[in-house]
């Protein structure tokens, strides 16, 4: 073949699985591959190593190809130098821009190797500043501006692929590391959440959640109430529904017409969430209603009284929706985006559009867990390229109430009195 490039990796490549993969990703493009070197390290802790010729028919697929590997680690031998593309249009990449992943990223400048800020998926690379003090941020494609300068093709970057600790039998340890599964034992890994969400606390960083309504539905505003009140919730983000039912609850004692307490629907019940909705709008915000005195308890009304910030985006079936709530999704990503600082841990409980677009967002060394009643909700994550993603398959309702009891002892009882 006509086209080809050098790559090499580093790292537990049989253990982790990554050659396979990076072998499949060649082939399923329509590329060839030719292992010039493997290494294969010793002992557990070692690291192995392949250099790999990449080959292709045509010079734009080979380009694509590399951008593909990247997102397993995987770097040309020879980095070269970075090209950079002035942005002709708004809101339109160069069309050979280079496609970013989550992982740590450099981009070589003027013979030095700068760190990319904020990496992040599916985006391009931005580059500021004067030579010899530029830097280097990701930016979506919403974002670019006529004359931006973009970096173009694979040439003069690199990826860093988070580095796996050991246990002290030899063997990798990731945090929850294992495939998804609903036969795992849940005390178990409620324990191992808990223990890491205080890790992330005690490093002065936060904890990242992302709802959806049937944290509710669920009955397990209560518990999430005593998670936000113990400080384990910094930065809840969500949509128009999570917030309505919260609400309508806190008001009218029905999440979707249906009686909490007695778990069976009341007269006139399916109006509770669009007169709650209204009653909001009236006050002006969320944070208005609970100042007035018209939201006095419940997840939103916690949020409100613990400082905690909310991002709120909404879908074109909201009711309403509420005005805290962003209806333009651009806008939202950037609120979105702007609330990540800081972030050492992310949840996501019964969410699946949420999930994602969140996951989209995270750098990959931000550890993540997904937890959900559906099998399909908690793989799609690590589909879409959030590998360090890990999922828990169980109630919504009984995961928040054993994660409550690890991390606010007492909060039932305190409740009940």
């Amino acid at each position: 073949m006509p086209y080809s490039e050098t790559v090499q990796i580093r790292g537990h490549l049989l253990d982790t699985g990554v050659l396979s993969r990076c072998v499949d990703d060649v082939r399923s493009l329509g590329g060839d591959y030719v292992i010039e070197r493997f290494d294969v390290g010793k002992d557990h802790e070692d690291e192995s190593y392949a250099r790999i010729r990449v080959q292709t028919e045509d010079e734009s697929l080979l380009a694509s190809i590399l951008m593909r590997l990247n997102a397993h680690g995987v770097n040309l031998t020879d980095p070269g130098e970075t090209v950079l593309r002035e942005v002709t249009a708004d809101g339109v990449f160069p069309a050979d821009f280079y496609s970013t992943t989550n992982l740590d990223t450099q981009v070589r400048l003027d013979g030095r190797w700068v760190d990319v800020s904020g990496p992040e998926m599916d985006c391009g690379l931005l580059v500021t500043g004067e030579p010899g003090a530029q830097q280097v941020r990701t930016v979506p494609v919403s974002d670019v501006v006529v004359g931006d300068q973009i970096v173009c093709g694979a040439s003069g970057v690199r990826v860093v692929a988070p580095v796996p600790e050991f246990s002290e039998d030899g063997e990798i340890f990731e945090f929850m590391n294992s495939e998804v599964s609903s036969e795992k034992p849940q005390a178990l890994l409620v324990r191992q959440i808990a223990e890491e969400m205080r890790a992330v606390k005690a490093a002065g960083k936060k904890v990242l959640w992302v709802g959806g309504p049937a944290v509710v539905h669920t009955g397990a505003a209560p518990a999430m109430v005593a998670l936000v009140e113990a400080g384990f919730v910094d930065i809840l983000f969500g949509g128009n529904a999570i917030a309505t039912h919260d609400i309508e609850s806190s008001i009218y004692g029905t999440s979707l017409g249906v009686d909490l307490s007695k778990g069976r629907g009341v007269e006139h019940g399916h109006e509770h969430h669009i007169r709650a909705i209204n009653q909001i709008r009236g006050c002006g915000s969320i944070a208005a209603a609970v100042e007035q005195g018209v939201l006095t308890s419940g997840v939103m009304h916690a949020l409100v009284v613990g400082g905690k910030q909310f991002v709120l985006v909404g879908s074109v079936r909201d009711d309403g929706p509420l005005p805290d709530v962003h209806t333009d999704v651009i806008v939202g990503q950037r609120k979105m985006r702007g609330a990540l600082d800081g972030v050492g841990f992310a949840i996501m409980v019964a969410t699946m559009l949420h999930s994602v677009a969140t996951g989209n967002l995270l750098p990959a060394s931000i550890p993540l867990v997904c937890v959900d009643i559906n099998p399909a909700t908690v793989t799609k994550l690590a589909d879409r390229g959030s590998s360090q993603a890990r999922g828990v398959v169980t109630d919504i309702g009984l995961f928040l109430e054993q994660l409550a009891g690890e991390l606010n002892p007492g909060w039932r009882a305190r409740l009940e009195s």
